[in-house]
């Protein structure tokens, strides 16, 4: 691993040409505490004074609606045409727990079935993490495996640093990157800039609010399928899906074909939501989770016990959208503290 440094002039400049070679994504604010990851002409729309974004960044590399290809029966043919694949593209300015969302992803699509889409996305677009300043009271990544200055999974790691920035090449594309546009850089000869990183994040440390302990819940979560507990969270739960479009790991999505001529058309996909009341109905009408508890109880399993059984991982990576954004107050911090205590007294 290596480290570079740059004032924050050649920051700027340095964005002006990346967003010329490739598709620059960076959060942007839209209205006043609206932040949202879009595609940038150079630095001065970015916005780099920001906690994390409003909606995760994920969308990106999962979009929240993606053309998969194109189709025709004119003449009695079916044909399919594929979809122009994007342009190489850096997502910059990824907070460390959105960084961790991604990971959490990969071995969703890139399983034993393998998304083609997805995976294009992923292997054409490097990744630019950028450590936290500070903790807003709704943060909880140190709890879940993360912390603010978590750098994994990123291609490079920009740390903020007296008199610019420092930047650390993590992975073998992030080194080229550096080496592609090695004038704006200067290699770090003495440490400075992991040591900052260092500093910074015992700092950040002590500013978290409130953090959970998960030890346990999974395993008490495997024996103990039915709780009253969940009845209790449903009868709060308006279903009204907000959770899942701003988090960071969700991942369903939903197929659907447009062809308003009847022979030409596309087929797309967009995200969905497992709190829905349609989502698992079946063509009959049969609906194995009828019921809001049921979906309530999927989603908070979901991502204390099931992305664990499969990829061991955890499916929350404590940035707290969820806790801001629910109408009515339900918070996983919360639950995660409850169902240690109904463990404790079953």
């Amino acid at each position: 691993m290596k480290a570079y440094i740059m004032t924050g002039d050649n920051l700027g400049a340095w964005l002006d040409t990346l967003a010329r070679d490739f598709t620059l994504i960076a959060p942007v604010k839209e209205e006043e505490n609206v932040i949202l990851f879009k595609p940038v002409k150079g630095f001065a729309e970015i916005n780099l004074n920001y906690t994390n974004s409003t909606v995760s960044p994920k969308g990106w590399i999962f979009p929240q609606t993606e053309e998969m290809f194109y189709f025709s029966t004119a003449g009695g043919q079916i044909n399919l045409t594929d979809v122009q694949a994007p342009r190489p593209a850096i997502i910059f300015g990824l907070r460390p727990c959105d960084i961790k969302g991604i990971l959490t992803l990969d071995p969703v699509f890139n399983g034993a079935y393998p998304d083609p889409y997805y995976q294009n996305r992923r292997e054409n677009t490097i990744l630019v993490g950028l450590c936290c300043t500070r903790v807003e009271r709704h943060c909880f990544c140190t709890s879940m495996g993360g912390g603010p200055t978590d750098g994994r999974g990123a291609d490079l790691l920009v740390t903020e640093i007296d008199g610019g920035y420092g930047l650390e090449a993590l992975t073998s594309r992030g080194e080229e990157l550096i080496h592609r546009y090695q004038g704006y850089f200067t290699p770090d000869q003495h440490s400075r800039v992991i040591l900052a990183r260092e500093e910074l994040g015992q700092k950040l440390a002590g500013q978290f609010t409130r953090t959970v302990d998960t030890t346990g819940v999974k395993e008490f979560l495997d024996q103990n399928f039915e709780l009253p507990y969940w009845d209790e969270i449903a009868r709060r739960c308006l279903g009204c899906g907000i959770c899942t479009y701003i988090c960071p790991t969700c991942h369903c999505f939903d197929i659907f074909d447009f062809a308003p001529d009847g022979e030409r058309g596309v087929r797309s996909r967009c995200w969905d939501s497992c709190m829905f009341s349609h989502f698992t109905r079946m063509a009959g009408g049969h609906n194995p989770r009828p019921t809001q508890k049921e979906r309530v109880r999927n989603r908070f399993l979901h991502k204390l016990k099931y992305h664990r059984d499969r990829y061991d991982l955890d499916g929350c990576v404590g940035c707290g959208r969820c806790v801001t954004k629910c109408p009515v107050n339900i918070d996983i911090r919360q639950i995660i503290a409850d169902l240690q205590e109904v463990a404790q007294h079953a």
